[in-house]
């Protein structure tokens, strides 16, 4: 006789467990969430002081520029250098007083060149800068003329905070001489 030997296949499965980590928690995406949205705090601070800090260089370049301003009106008018229509020329001045002295017959004298020079560069300081204004003192003909602009600048809120004012003061300052 014959024998046929049958060969069941049985198959060994695995019980079934539960396996604890098959996906993320609820309380490991929030932490995630709270870890990123520190990040981003971060960068838009960053973004914020650079923002601040650029404009303070925009502003001490445009008070740069002024300086060179005023050192060549006073360049193109040395008979009013000489004459010391120069010497003292302070931050105090009236906007509303324009020395216009261009006409089509006559020309303007160094003294009203020297004071129309003066108005147009405290116009364009007070125009280009926060409470800008700008001086320049020197001794006539010869010397050594210091020539300053300076304007306000906002402050961050901690240094406002801690000190109550609002603003502080920059100044850009260049020596020539004439």
């Amino acid at each position: 006789m014959r024998q046929t030997w049958r060969v069941r296949s049985q198959s060994r499965q695995k019980p079934k467990r539960h396996c604890q980590h098959q996906g993320f928690s609820l309380l490991e995406v929030l932490i995630a969430i709270v870890v990123l949205a520190i990040g981003l705090l971060g960068v838009a601070s960053l973004q914020m002081n650079s923002m601040g800090f650029t404009h303070s260089a925009y502003l001490r370049s445009q008070a740069t520029l002024q300086v060179q301003n005023m050192a060549d009106r006073m360049r193109s008018n040395l008979e009013g250098v000489k004459a010391g229509h120069y010497n003292n020329v302070d931050t105090t001045f009236s906007s509303s007083a324009n020395p216009s002295c261009f006409t089509a017959s006559v020309g303007c004298t160094p003294q009203e060149m020297a004071a129309f020079d003066e108005f147009e560069w405290q116009t364009a300081n007070q125009a280009l800068l926060p409470q800008g204004s700008g001086s320049v003192s020197g001794e006539g003909e010869g010397s050594i003329f210091t020539i300053t602009v300076s304007w306000s600048e906002m402050t961050d809120l901690q240094s406002l905070a801690k000190s109550g004012a609002a603003s502080t003061t920059g100044s850009v300052q260049s020596q020539i001489r004439l």
